[in-house]
């Protein structure tokens, strides 16, 4: 081989290798482009955070306790900025991340967020009308926005069968039920936005779970609240609101909210509180309105056995009227006793007439050809009944009843 020609193979791969390193140089150029691209359209959207925050070293992967690190961070429905907004979060808020994706959190609903199930699958919980019952199978919950209407809220977020609880939070819209989020129906933040409150991912001991975190079937453990830091309180906080979900689980009858209540008024008027007594009493009114609704579910049972014991004195009664008119079918007549003026009275014959309690007269009686020898006369003033025939008198208007018998009937 000659010089020439082996210097000509170095000048080719010498050639070859500065345009496979332009060629990689423009590829990384491109991808960094892409990902400021997506920073520059997900700041776009976040007006409150401080684009100069130091993120921490590494992100737990598994589920564990985040906090905010701005103001108007935005909830999603899905882990995208085309998804839709469910809510925000403000500067030191924690949320529960059950995992992350892809540069995006998914996380536990914080209080406020809410999901939407269509009405034609939930029959109202007549013991209990906060709750709903699920009558359908594979029925789709979608993720709820204050910003979207039910019917364009497309984003999935659980399923649901037959015989399933949902809690109602009392508003119908376009045929649709809001409902708290159900267990697994879960919302997303930008994972950059958000930074771990622990060194990893949470480290618990079997049947414990990580602050703020509640185990599903177990009451959390009562947290005392104490002064302290915003963040301190906001454990305290996070931690009641899961006692407050463990007691509106329970049958009406059985919710007492009292102690809780104590707690979170605590924490409202802790100066220190910050953020922490916003929610407070956004919780106590919550509470107002938990309580609302046990108050009416007591009041309508309590109606509903006065309504009971009416009706049963009205049947009662009515059985004893019915009673009686069976008993005075045989009657022509039913009335007092009284003597006739308009009819003079003589040896052979006296005449009476039958008046009603008001003491109007109903009619006038005469005896039959079998019954002119009974006495009445202590019968006058007394209500009897009388067997005989009733006939029209002309004269007077009335009736006029020829008797064949007399029944004291007091």
């Amino acid at each position: 081989m000659s010089a020439r020609t082996h210097l000509s193979e170095h000048a080719l791969c010498a050639v070859s290798f500065h345009r496979v390193s332009i060629l990689s140089l423009v590829v990384a150029l491109s991808v960094t482009g892409m990902v400021w691209a997506q920073t520059d359209v997900n700041m776009a959207t976040q007006p409150g955070v401080t684009i100069g925050t130091p993120r921490p070293a590494e992100t737990p992967a598994g589920p564990h306790v985040a906090e905010a690190l701005g103001d108007d961070v935005f909830i999603r429905s899905g882990p995208g900025t085309n998804f839709y907004q469910c809510g925000k979060l403000y500067k030191g808020d924690r949320i529960q991340v059950v995992s992350t994706q892809q540069g995006w959190s998914c996380i536990v609903p914080p209080p406020g967020c809410f999901s939407w199930i269509p009405m034609q699958y939930v029959s109202i919980n007549l013991d209990n009308p906060t709750i709903g019952i699920i009558t359908g199978d594979n029925v789709r919950i979608y993720a709820g926005s204050d910003f979207v209407e039910p019917m364009h809220s497309t984003s999935e977020q659980v399923k649901l069968f037959r015989g399933d609880n949902v809690k109602l939070l009392g508003e119908e819209k376009d045929d649709y039920y809001k409902i708290a989020p159900p267990q697994g129906a879960y919302l997303w933040v930008s994972t950059q936005f958000i930074q771990s409150v622990q060194a990893g991912p949470a480290q618990t001991s079997p049947g414990q779970a990580a602050p703020g975190v509640q185990i599903q079937g177990q009451a959390p453990a009562e947290t005392p609240v104490q002064p302290g830091t915003e963040s301190e309180l906001l454990d305290a906080y996070y931690a009641i609101v899961n006692q407050i979900k463990v007691v509106h689980a329970k049958p009406l009858t059985e919710q007492d909210y009292v102690d809780l209540k104590t707690k979170l008024q605590e924490i409202a008027k802790n100066e220190m509180a910050g953020k922490a007594a916003k929610y407070a009493e956004f919780s106590l009114k919550q509470i107002e309105r938990f309580e609302l609704v046990r108050t009416v579910d007591k009041e309508m049972k309590l109606q509903s056995q006065e309504r009971a014991k009416v009706n049963s004195k009205i049947d009662e009664a009515r059985q004893a009227r019915l009673a009686q008119i069976e008993d005075l079918g045989k009657f022509a007549i039913v009335g007092k006793l009284a003597g006739s003026s308009l009819y003079p009275s003589t040896d052979q014959t006296k005449r009476y007439r039958i008046l009603d309690e008001s003491g109007k007269t109903l009619c006038y009686i005469a005896p039959a050809v079998g019954a002119a020898n009974q006495d009445l006369t202590s019968l006058v003033g007394k209500k009897v009944g009388l067997v005989g025939e009733i006939q029209a008198h002309e004269p007077t208007a009335r009736a006029f009843i020829t008797y064949t018998q007399v029944v004291p009937l007091e």
